[in-house]
């Protein structure tokens, strides 16, 4: 019976067990590392998992999922490295973590997988690009998509591309709360209550979040088609452009992109 083990029970370690268990998988397929005791009963209480120490929960499982953060992926790797074994499966989900700097530091042969995930895994909707590193082959591939496919979509990307993808969709959530934030707050300024404009605002990103997923189409079709000659919604885009808002995001993306990049080289 192969076992996965996830080691890290933040809530990214415990959104990735949950899907698991909503995904179908055995909780006796399971365990997770957990050093503190009142987080351990409450997570087998709560899921019916064995919690165990890191070490023995890398001894144990094929695949081990990591979702610890970046400054202390160099200390859990010491602490288990003498427990993995060639085969095995490292899936990484530590932003800035570069595959050679999980292989340069457990046994030659073991398998690691780089995630970057995003927040909206915690309700299922998640999107997760992974990377292989140099000993993996499609079946290691195809487990750390059946990993993170338990919260949300997955695609592959070469692992030169992930800091990009970290300004995209990890970071993502919060350039979207930014511009919900900045709505609601227009919304209170033009004489809406709170309670008003927080509704409006957040219904109309779920809409318009759908249109974008149900209808497929380019997201400048689905503008223009609210969009119509000297209307309001033309009044309100003419001053995003005079204030650069579309130049204003490429430079914040390339900032988080280039961060992602410090992060990686350690510095």
């Amino acid at each position: 019976m192969k076992q996965t083990a996830v080691i890290g029970a933040g809530v990214m370690g415990e959104t990735l067990l949950s899907g698991l268990v909503r995904a179908g998988r055995r909780v006796d397929q399971l365990l997770v590392g957990e050093k503190r005791e009142a987080r351990a009963a409450e997570l087998e209480e709560r899921y019916g998992v064995a919690v165990v120490s890191n070490v023995e929960a890398a001894a144990k499982a094929e695949t081990v999922a990591l979702v610890v953060k970046p400054q202390d992926m160099a200390d859990v790797l010491d602490e288990i490295a003498g427990s993995l074994r060639p085969g095995q499966l490292l899936v990484s989900l530590a932003a800035g973590i570069t595959t050679a700097f999980i292989e340069a530091r457990v046994p030659a042969g073991v398998a690691v997988v780089r995630v970057m995930p995003n927040t909206p895994a915690l309700v299922d909707e998640g999107m997760s690009a992974i990377s292989a590193g140099s000993h993996c082959d499609e079946e290691h591939l195809a487990e750390a998509e059946a990993l993170m496919a338990s919260v949300g979509k997955v695609i592959r990307v070469p692992e030169k591309q992930q800091d990009a993808v970290t300004a995209i969709s990890g970071s993502g959530p919060a350039y979207i709360f930014f511009v919900v934030e900045s709505m609601i707050e227009a919304g209170v300024h033009l004489g809406l209550p709170r309670a008003t404009a927080h509704e409006l605002v957040v219904q109309t990103l779920v809409g318009s979040a759908h249109m974008l997923r149900e209808t497929n189409e380019h997201p400048t079709v689905l503008r223009e088609q609210v969009t119509s000659p000297g209307g309001t919604t033309a009044a309100a885009l003419r001053e995003l452009e005079i204030h650069k808002v579309r130049a204003a995001f490429l430079a914040a993306l390339e900032a988080a992109r280039d961060r992602s990049r410090e992060l990686a080289s350690g510095s």
